[in-house]
């Protein structure tokens, strides 16, 4: 429990100021009805992305103790303060062309403006975030590398399709192009757009590696330089965790447009995203359970595909978020099953 321990506090510490806002706008009821939701938030955020903070430390494992520190540290504030707060109210200011004080003024006055806003550019956001995220699971699928197959002969064959250069890209370019019929003529190009930074910005995270570490760093794509560590790992995990939070604070206008509230919530769930990925790390989990890593790509790859469908069709958070929580409960139990087999053997 000691790696959860910060947590709790600052569970305790946000709940108390969500009861505190509750209360100060709409007395007791309120105050508890901002309990209520803002820990419906927390753990909404966690079932989004249990699957990130397996990957996470999937990563985290492989890097010095410098930039485990790093990340889990400065990491959590971007993840807490810049991607649960600052984005959003970045979003509404482009889309309303007003100052962020101004947004932010607007959010607590007349927090529907500030949410119809928000999701009148949820297109842009899906894409932008589905493709970085496919592409997340695409080059982990086709790692022709790779020796662990949770699919068995399938997953191999389809790793096998990874000796074929920028494969991966040209799978998430084809999507980006089918996905554009599920948007209106008026919206095709500004999410066209929105999919090709997401594409660009991870390919970008690879050449930032390269320039960094030196062109004779051992490895030459974005898998082998992120598990080295040093600052493209770090781009890398930072722009990953802004991708899972774009449906986590989009979704929680579905539940409340109270934006205090909403943050609050969301740091909840983010501070128990990192707890759950300093444990995974300490614990070597993912050394023990070898299918765990990749239950938690397949879930992204699914949410991926869930954020480009969303911009058609309504999508349930809690589908959503119970969908990937299957995929990581069906790696652990295929990893149980795997480790009998080993001890039997």
């Amino acid at each position: 429990m000691k790696h959860f321990r910060i947590s709790f506090l600052v569970t305790f510490v946000c709940l108390a100021v969500a009861g505190w806002w509750g209360y100060s706008h709409h007395g007791i009821g309120g105050m508890f009805s901002a309990l209520g939701v803002a820990a419906i938030l927390g753990i909404m955020e966690v079932s989004l992305s249990f699957d990130n903070a397996v990957v996470n430390a999937s990563v985290l494992k492989t890097w010095d103790d410098y930039w485990q520190k790093l990340f889990l540290g400065v990491g959590i504030i971007i993840a807490v303060f810049g991607m649960r707060l600052l984005f959003p109210l970045v979003i509404v200011a482009q889309a309303a062309d007003l100052g962020i004080i101004e947004v932010w003024n607007l959010a607590l006055s007349d927090p529907k403006a500030y949410s119809a806003h928000l999701t009148a550019h949820h297109a842009e956001v899906a894409a932008f975030g589905g493709m970085f995220l496919l592409l997340v699971f695409l080059n982990f699928l086709l790692d022709d590398e790779k020796e662990t197959h949770w699919l068995g002969s399938l997953e191999e064959k389809l790793c096998a399709l990874g000796k074929v250069g920028s494969i991966s890209v040209m799978i998430a370019l084809g999507t980006l192009m089918a996905s554009m019929t599920m948007v209106p003529e008026a919206q095709k190009m500004v999410v066209l757009m929105a999919g090709l930074w997401g594409i660009l910005i991870y390919v970008g995270v690879d050449t930032i590696s390269s320039l960094l570490e030196g062109d004779d760093a051992e490895g030459s794509n974005v898998g082998d330089m992120v598990k080295r560590g040093g600052i493209g790992g770090f781009l890398y995990l930072e722009v990953l965790d802004a991708s899972f939070s774009f449906d986590g604070v989009i979704g929680a206008f579905a539940i409340t447009t109270d934006v205090v509230i909403i943050m609050l919530g969301l740091a909840i769930g983010a501070m128990f995203v990192r707890s759950m990925t300093v444990f995974l790390v300490k614990k070597g989990t993912l050394d023990e359970f070898v299918y765990l890593e990749h239950g938690a790509h397949y879930a992204i790859g699914i949410l991926a595909l869930i954020m480009l469908a969303s911009m058609k069709f309504h999508v349930p958070e809690i589908f959503t978020g119970l969908i990937g929580v299957a995929f990581i409960v069906a790696s652990l139990w295929s990893s149980v099953q795997h480790k009998k087999q080993q001890l039997a053997a």
